[in-house]
């Protein structure tokens, strides 16, 4: 844990996506945004895009990401289930054919407090779709985010992590389903994929961070009602966002901080917030739990993450 403190990094809460990448030229570079059509990777495509970079949205509604991107220049949309591991596996494949290597890699796509759904072989689809789907494909893509070292992965997580440390006893959520402890084991999966996968991945150039993004009014409160999201004080009485709450473009900051910041040279495997490390954090306070960042747990995931999607680029 000895990384996971503040670096002064000048930015913050209210820092936008542009304001981050001020003076950063991607140009050339390739960026692979799941779920960057819709909501923060909506607008973290769209600054990616105009800091000079070619980005590729896997979407699992080709459709909507056409009509959302459209007239966005230097993006390309491809289809991408992550509650389906063959559609991960045809996705990877095409992208690898292209010969093209990986740059910026940022796991976005999520689902929220979902009703107890199964995907795949019977996995819970908050633990599947967010974390398992997107271990599987990092691990699939990573000869192309190996090929010229540099890379950076990002794994979008939450302070959601707080709500739930790793079931090991279980994963699955046979003994009674929980929306909200659902989503905060997959929120600390995310953390602990980027600790291990930074472990594992610095020698070859590439590293690894994970953020909480903030809170933001997007289409990830799907399944919650109005009701809901007043009862949780994130609403007011007129059914507006309570003060606190970032834009879509301050939301996108921090990943697309984590993503190309010069700041986080030689840095990974640490959790940010607010454009900036995070401390940690054993109350209320922000930061990050101690257990979303252990290694051993980290490598205890991998472990079982490989076992069950049957993908592991390192073993």
């Amino acid at each position: 844990m000895g990384e996971q403190h503040k670096i002064g990094s000048g930015f913050g809460h209210d820092s936008t996506a542009d304001e981050v990448l001020a003076g950063i030229d991607l140009t050339g570079k390739l960026a692979i945004v799941t779920g960057g059509y819709s909501g923060l990777g909506l607008e973290t495509t769209k600054a990616l895009t105009r800091a000079g970079a070619r980005v590729v949205v896997p979407a699992r509604r080709p459709d909507a990401a056409r009509e959302a991107l459209a007239g966005v220049d230097g993006v390309e949309i491809d289809e991408l289930d992550l509650g389906d591991l063959d559609s991960v596996k045809a996705f990877a494949d095409r992208f690898l054919a292209s010969g093209r290597p990986v740059d910026i890699m940022i796991d976005n796509a999520a689902i929220m407090a979902s009703p107890e759904t199964r995907v795949g072989p019977g996995w819970e689809a908050q633990f599947a779709t967010n974390h398992l789907g997107h271990f599987a494909l990092v691990n699939r893509l990573w000869p192309a985010l190996a090929a010229d070292g540099g890379a950076r992965v990002v794994s979008v997580s939450s302070t959601g992590h707080r709500r739930s440390d790793i079931r090991w006893d279980d994963l699955e959520f046979r003994q009674g389903y929980e929306k909200w402890q659902a989503y905060g084991q997959a929120k600390t999966a995310n953390v602990l994929f980027a600790v291990q996968l930074d472990a594992l991945g610095k020698d070859s150039g590439v590293r690894a961070f994970a953020l909480h993004p903030g809170g933001i009014m997007t289409p990830l409160q799907r399944h919650l009602t109005r009701d809901e999201m007043a009862g949780y004080g994130w609403l007011d009485e007129d059914g507006n966002p309570v003060a606190g709450f970032k834009t879509p473009e301050q939301g996108a900051a921090t990943q697309v901080w984590a993503a190309t910041s010069p700041q986080l040279d030689g840095l990974g495997g640490v959790f940010c917030e607010d454009c900036e490390i995070a401390e940690v954090s054993t109350d209320d306070a922000p930061g990050v739990r101690p257990y979303a960042i252990d290694p051993a747990s980290a490598a205890r995931l991998w472990t079982v993450s490989a076992e069950l999607t049957g993908v592991n680029a390192f073993g």
